[in-house]
């Protein structure tokens, strides 16, 4: 049986504002925040790591994606695109610094009267991480739980101003920590102590 082919993309969230600006009579509607975070832990995910982002983490995806401004991740609601200039995504001291300029539609109308209000205002983001892009390292408080370090993205897919901000979709990285646990158990090759015995018995 062939091991199944699981998705690569991941989901995270961050506990920093996405806030409405141009909201005076007159002016142009913007939404300005930042998806993402350099050096800052997460929480802790799946109850064993923590996941920090490296500053240049996105530089490669950035180049390129296609991102897309979604409300809650869902592809029917969409606020901008890189593509079409209505969304720009650049790495600034912070992190992961977006603006939108949202669309002139009913449930964007309807979601900036909810960021005004405050009831929707955190971000999350979607991702893949590049093959070479993470590294694993065991905390040294003797918890025995790890952090990731992301050094390198792959592929930005999206940005989101979400209702909930969980930290979700992590099968990825455990798929990943799980191969990192499993070089930590030693083999032992004893085929140089087996031609050793094979080669005196074989002089006897």
């Amino acid at each position: 049986m062939n091991k199944p082919t699981l998705p690569s993309k991941e989901r995270r969230a961050v506990a920093i504002e996405i806030r409405m600006d141009g909201t005076g009579e007159g002016e142009t509607p913007m939404m300005r925040g930042h998806a993402a975070v350099f050096d800052s832990a997460s929480a802790l995910l799946c109850g064993c790591f923590r996941e920090v982002i490296k500053p240049g983490a996105f530089s490669d995806a950035l180049k390129s994606s296609d991102v897309r401004a979604l409300f809650n991740h869902d592809p029917n609601l969409i606020l901008g695109r890189t593509s079409a200039g209505t969304l720009r995504v650049v790495e600034d001291a912070t992190g992961l610094a977006i603006e939108i300029d949202p669309p002139e539609t009913t449930y964007s109308r309807d979601l900036q009267v909810s960021m005004k209000r405050g009831d929707v205002k955190e971000m999350s983001f979607g991702f893949t991480v590049a093959e070479d892009g993470e590294e694993w390292t065991r905390d040294p408080d003797g918890s025995g739980n790890w952090t990731r370090t992301i050094t390198k993205f792959d592929r930005l897919w999206d940005v989101s101003p979400v209702t909930f901000p969980a930290y979700a979709e992590t099968d990825c990285a455990m798929r990943s920590l799980e191969k990192i646990q499993a070089a930590e158990v030693p083999t032992v090759d004893n085929s140089n102590v087996r031609m050793k015995i094979d080669i005196e018995a074989a002089a006897l």
